[in-house]
């Protein structure tokens, strides 16, 4: 079907991007306003291509471009010459075929409507919301009188990661794991109750609880989608959790506190975004935008301590929330290397309620967007993770040991100790066209594609780094230096990552940068190809040979996002009137089929955030169709997308314009307050019958 590219509405905020500006400031610390943290000046990957003749002879960088373009041959299955263009390899549809399995459905088309829209022929239902209960004994929610003894039992605040466990064969019983990344206390608390300058104890107490995780059992619905039920499974993690570090980091002098003299004990987590559920039952989370919490950076005048705390993003005094008022952990003035605890990778078991979560310093310390993992040929463990910055870098850590098959509390005990020890690597990423070609237009190069090869670069190993001044403790907790020393590629925000389980490619979302070439900063290049990307763009690469654990790859851009009628949009090489518009890709997930479903946060063209799903292979590759909406002034994460029904967390409904008077009254309707909530969708009247996109 054809799919009208241009239904766009008047741009809802004057602010930078499609997010409110309360938004940016509660979520991110405002970011965006300020100078990216990598001030580094290693070479980036336009210096690269325009010096790869000059350093390695032509010769050798025709042999580069040669093998790149054999490469994406073996891409296509293809062992012998590459097929004519446009014959349906990856990156080059044929003639548009047939709806593919699990996209067939008819696109929702962009709006405003406080809603969530979906698909004619399909149903939702909201599974969970803040404030709804979690563990016994929680009080029904109340938003004018709420404690943070009420808090700690319920649903938490602004739902991210979505991580869907069966529990059964038939996947009548899961366990919902969701992440709450961030509270936004001027739209959480009555506006007669909360003063931004000046919040009571008790208010920042419930927002600390509002943080975390919440862990449900969720059963099957007759009657179609997902409901919550009182289980031994239920369990909240807050900002107060006791978390134990683990990995070759734990116990450094970095780490420890006059409340944790150890270095080994962490109370909480905080600004948890995307996360992945991995081969063994558990759920790893990605501490993000940890830097808005702490105070006081300003004050510091030891000149490496707060080059490590400008390179992570703090700066200045008093922080939005003030809740270094009533904890001096988050002060950083008192409390040098509290913050040193945040930016990791965590790990829970919601399997096991009463065990104890971690952080793993081995795969890094950055804003983690999230971490996913593949299992090499040889059976160890890569983890895939981004860091969701402008002008930051993407990361792989591969394992020391082996991967253990079963769910077993022993095999998941086993499995979980497989990410304290392994190499950490950083991405560097090198492009197959001219540097003229790459004029930051967007405009695709002479060979049709924006595309190339990488390498990952190592940073550290155990108790051995491979970064020159830098001890491998330093590497792991101040890992983002540590990049920059080894000449890391510069991205456009790198958030979610997720390898494909059909065709074995990975693929990243690149949300934003409005910076990318502005004056001073670093220009466009053939894998971030637009100055002022204010829609952002998905990359796909294949390791060598398939195997998660090389250290050469392929990659190519799949989509680059915006209105399909301008120029420097990209689809994939389908044709650009038969796509629906998508900016800001943020969340990624993969339908049994091998399409990518893709979550946006932020939408640059005016209309509400959505769900896309997208072929990746064959004559549809690139048609992009919106499956869904979230409403005004929400974001779409998740998501989950199983063979009869779609999971997304709505985040941040209404947000920006105050309690007195929301946007929005999404999902309770009326005069109501808007909440956070997931939501559940299925096929109309055929719930556990009917599959999703396909008639």
């Amino acid at each position: 079907m054809s799919v009208e590219p241009r239904r766009f509405l008047p741009l809802l905020t004057s602010h930078r991007t499609g997010r409110s500006a309360v938004t940016c400031e509660y979520r991110c610390g405002n970011a965006c306003a300020h100078p990216a943290p990598n001030q580094s000046d290693n070479e980036y990957f336009g210096d690269v291509v325009k010096n790869v003749v000059s350093r390695r002879g032509a010769l050798k960088a025709s042999a580069v471009l040669t093998a790149s373009a054999a490469g994406f041959a073996a891409l296509s299955g293809t062992a012998t010459a590459a097929p004519p263009p446009h014959a349906g390899k990856p990156g080059r549809p044929g003639k548009p075929g047939k709806p593919v399995p699990g996209t067939d459905f008819d696109a929702v088309a962009p709006n405003t409507a406080d809603a969530v829209v979906i698909p004619d022929g399909y149903e939702q239902n909201v599974v969970i919301r803040w404030g709804d209960a979690v563990l016994p004994g929680a009080p029904k929610f109340d938003f004018h009188r709420q404690t943070a003894s009420a808090q700690a039992k319920q649903f938490g605040y602004n739902n991210d990661f979505v991580g869907l466990i069966p529990q059964d064969p038939l996947n009548w019983r899961n366990l919902l794991v969701v992440n709450h990344e961030y509270t936004t206390e001027t739209d959480m608390f009555p506006a007669d109750q909360y003063d931004p300058e000046n919040p009571t104890e008790e208010q920042v107490r419930i927002a600390i609880a509002a943080h975390g995780l919440s862990v449900v059992q969720a059963v099957r619905d007759p009657r179609g989608g997902l409901r919550v039920v009182p289980s031994r499974y239920n369990r909240r993690i807050t900002g107060e959790t006791e978390f134990e570090v683990r990995g070759p980091a734990a116990g450094s002098d970095y780490l420890k506190t006059s409340a944790d003299p150890t270095g080994r004990k962490v109370l909480g987590t905080q600004n948890n975004c995307a996360g992945g559920v991995t081969p063994w039952g558990t759920v790893l989370s990605g501490e993000e935008n940890f830097n808005q919490y702490f105070a006081n950076a300003s004050s510091v005048t030891d000149p490496v301590v707060a080059k490590r705390l400008s390179r992570y993003g703090l700066s200045g005094g008093a922080t939005t929330r003030k809740w270094e008022r009533y904890d001096d952990r988050w002060d950083v003035a008192k409390e040098p290397n509290e913050v040193n605890r945040f930016g990791w990778v965590v790990e829970i078991d919601p399997n096991d309620p009463h065990s104890k979560p971690v952080k793993h310093t081995a795969l890094g310390r950055f804003k983690h967007e999230a971490a996913n993992i593949k299992i090499t040929k040889d059976g160890r463990v890569a983890v895939y993770s981004g860091d969701d910055e402008r002008f930051d870098y993407i990361y792989k850590f591969v394992s020391k040991g082996r991967y253990k098959k079963g769910k077993s509390a022993h095999a998941r005990r086993h499995n979980m100790a497989l990410l304290d020890e392994g190499t950490l690597y950083v991405a560097r990423f090198e492009g197959n066209s001219p540097a003229e070609e790459i004029d930051g237009t967007g405009t695709l190069p002479s060979d049709g594609e924006f595309d190339g090869t990488g390498k990952w670069i190592p940073l550290a190993s155990g108790n051995e780094s491979y970064v020159d001044g830098f001890t491998a403790e330093e590497v792991y907790i101040f890992t983002r230096l540590a990049a920059d020393t080894v000449g890391a590629t510069k991205m456009d925000r790198p958030e979610d990552i997720e390898p494909n389980p059909v065709n074995g490619r990975i693929y990243a979302a690149l949300t934003n940068n409005s910076d990318r070439g502005a004056a001073g900063k670093p220009g466009a290049d053939e894998v971030n190809p637009r100055n002022g990307n204010r829609n952002g763009h998905i990359l796909e690469w294949e390791e060598k040979r398939g195997d998660a654990a090389a250290t050469t790859f392929e990659w190519r851009l799949l989509l680059v996002c915006g209105d399909p009628a301008t120029a420097d949009t990209y689809f994939g090489g389908f044709p650009k009137d038969q796509v629906s518009p998508i900016s800001c890709p943020d969340n990624v997930a993969f339908d049994r089929h091998g399409n990518l479903w893709i979550s946006t946060d932020g939408n640059a063209l005016g209309a509400n955030d959505g769900l896309f799903s997208v072929p990746v292979d064959g004559p549809n590759r690139g048609q992009v169709k919106q499956f869904l909406t979230v409403p005004v002034g929400a974001e779409t994460c998740g998501p989950v997308v199983t063979d009869d029904l779609v999971l997304v967390a709505v985040q941040h409904p209404g947000e920006g314009a105050g309690a007195a008077e929301p946007e929005s009254h999404w999902p309770d309707g009326g005069k109501a307050n808007p909440r956070p909530a997931i939501v559940s969708v299925w096929r109309k009247g055929r719930f556990h019958s009917g599959r999703i996109g396909i008639r």
